[in-house]
């Protein structure tokens, strides 16, 4: 098949951990996002959001994305800007690792490193405002929006769902994924919600967030994690969450990359390890699909570094018993997480949210409110 790079953003595979399932307990399988070619599962969205802003005139040629991202999703837009001939301007924090920077790089894109930290402790609000700042003083610029644009959410609703319950023939019994903007957690529980209403959903997130409310603090583990719940996320469809400690996400990822020879980041670690708790309360008839949203080659200076690992105080070696342990022992952070919802709606005025992003966001919920009503009938 002849394609070009962008054409290979998903349908991406389930692996199965034959040295880790028992077999008295439930099956888990690793959504394996690795396999898009910017590297993760925030291709999807970068992909679907900028497709949109083309189709609707946001973005013309020779425009500028400007996006505020810790990794992730700013790789995935840099990567179809030099596909697609945009210039794109990047704002990290010094948490974004080495690889990260030199990826982002590579693709050409521009890098602004923000270390100002925001009220919570991290540098999400203040990299936002920035970007926000940037885009309305660059012409010809779009800003993607990844933590207040619907967009980020539908592009899973409408694709990495379907691919999911399509792989597993319908048979699941729950998914786990961890939360950052809250797009592949909120697109895939509202699918799974409509269509599959039996499947648990389970959201993963750091100690120090307060996605699932609790306090802020900082933390190490990257790609996840707000001082607010995101509003691509409906707090309804989720039905228990869990925070994983640093050291925790870090010691998975990197048991599962020497007992199973698959690499994963951090947050990817943290959901491994709840999918391995949930797993033991099930049995072998059932299938948890736990989301592994990237590879481990981008952390090599950290996650796989003996060196930084042992400075941060964690075991450079750890049994795969050890975790199957620490699973045990893991508690439900929230199993009614409506009840401790964090949404911020007057963030879309103090950070300048983009008029872009609130025209599109007024017309995805008008759509699913009409779509909605039109299924309601009375005898």
């Amino acid at each position: 098949m002849i394609c070009s790079i962008l054409e290979t953003i998903g349908n991406t595979p389930l692996l199965t951990i034959a040295g880790t399932n028992k077999a008295n307990e439930g099956q888990v399988l690793f959504k394996y996002e690795r396999y898009n070619p910017g590297g993760s599962i925030k291709d999807r969205a970068a992909m679907y959001i900028i497709n949109e802003a083309e189709r609707r005139g946001l973005l013309k040629p020779g425009g500028t994305i400007i996006e505020s991202s810790s990794g992730n999703f700013g790789i995935s837009l840099a990567m179809i800007g030099a596909a697609k001939g945009y210039r794109v301007i990047i704002l990290v924090d010094p948490k974004t690792t080495k690889s990260n920077l030199a990826l982002l790089k590579c693709f050409g894109a521009e890098v602004i490193v923000v270390r100002e930290q925001d009220d919570t402790g991290s540098y999400h609000k203040t990299r936002i405002s920035l970007a926000n700042k940037l885009a309305k003083e660059i012409d010809n610029a779009y800003r993607p929006d990844q933590c207040f644009n619907l967009l980020n959410s539908e592009a899973h609703y409408k694709s990495t769902a379907r691919e999911i319950m399509d792989d597993c023939s319908n048979q699941i019994t729950a998914f786990i994924t961890a939360v950052s903007t809250g797009g592949q957690l909120g697109g895939i529980s509202k699918y799974l919600k409509t269509f599959a209403p039996h499947v648990q959903i389970i959201g993963v997130d750091a100690v120090g967030s307060s996605i699932f409310g609790g306090d802020t603090h900082s933390y190490r583990i990257p790609g996840v994690g707000l001082g607010w719940t995101p509003m691509n996320l409906n707090m309804d469809h989720i039905d228990c969450t869990y925070k994983i400690t640093d050291e925790q996400a870090f010691l998975t990822a990197r048991a599962f990359a020497r007992n199973e020879g698959i690499l994963m980041g951090p947050s990817s670690g943290a959901c491994a390890l709840v999918a391995l708790k949930v797993a033991q309360e099930l049995t072998s008839q059932d299938r948890v699909v736990c989301m592994i949203a990237d590879g481990g080659e981008r952390y090599i200076h950290t996650l796989f570094n003996d060196e930084w690992i042992e400075q941060q105080g964690f075991a450079a070696k750890v049994e795969m018993e050890t975790v199957r342990s620490m699973a045990n022992e893991l508690q439900p952070w929230s199993q009614s997480p409506a009840a401790s919802a964090n949404y911020r709606l007057d963030l879309t005025q103090s950070l300048n949210v983009p008029e872009s992003t609130l025209h599109m966001n007024s017309e995805l919920l008008t759509r699913d409110y009409e779509t909605h009503n039109s299924c309601i009938y009375i005898d």
